[in-house]
């Protein structure tokens, strides 16, 4: 080959390596453009069968005795859904407590995506506090719960602000036989502004405290 035409072939050899996308840049190229994942939010109901399922693998004979969920500034928990839901299961066999926790959210304030399982512990049947309810009295869920609060008093706390954290509790009533949402317009007990009661079964409103 003559000695320009190769200096030509071998220039445009370079020039096509050069301008190729190196793997290093072709990985922050594609970080880039990679879109984060949109906000899963669930209902309680939806969000307890996923960590129910996760229970029963751990222990079959695993009940629920509480469901709560996180309200976070991504997901504050508007229209009864969110996107952390913790549940609490007992298990007479293995006389233990175990939370797990799903989250369908990404963030600083939110926990890895999926579920994850908490610490073990002791359980007491005799603590009312914690004593296991059966799903099938689950009939009326979180986003009707919060349609009766709305309608007592917290479609005015939202209209005032927007960004108002709510929180989602499900748990059983001893004394009344009954399985209840508490709809707290506010991140815990101590700083809700108002907490609604609804009855989980038929979707009632039971009462309110300001």
């Amino acid at each position: 080959m003559k000695p320009l035409l190769l200096a030509i072939t071998l220039a445009a050899v370079m020039s096509a390596c050069s301008s190729a996308p190196q793997p290093a840049q072709k990985a922050a190229s594609e970080a880039k453009t990679e879109q984060p994942k949109a906000p899963e939010l669930l209902t309680g109901r939806a969000a307890f069968q996923k960590l129910f399922v996760t229970a029963r693998s751990w222990a079959p004979d695993a009940q629920p005795f509480r469901l709560e969920s996180e309200p976070v500034k991504q997901a504050p928990g508007t229209d009864g859904k969110a996107g952390i839901w913790r549940g609490y299961f007992a298990s007479p066999s293995k006389r233990m407590l175990k939370p797990y926790l799903w989250s369908g959210i990404s963030g600083p304030d939110a926990p890895e995506r999926g579920i994850s399982p908490g610490t073990e512990d002791t359980f007491n049947p005799a603590n009312t506090s914690t004593q296991p309810f059966d799903f099938a009295f689950l009939k009326s869920d979180s986003d009707q719960a919060f349609e009766v609060a709305q309608a007592h008093g917290g479609k005015k706390l939202l209209a005032a602000d927007p960004q108002q954290r709510i929180k989602y509790e499900l748990l059983w009533n001893p004394s009344s036989n009954q399985l209840v949402w508490n709809v707290l317009y506010g991140t815990s007990d101590t700083d809700a502004k108002l907490r609604v009661a609804v009855d989980a079964s038929t979707g009632t409103f039971l009462k309110l405290e300001k």
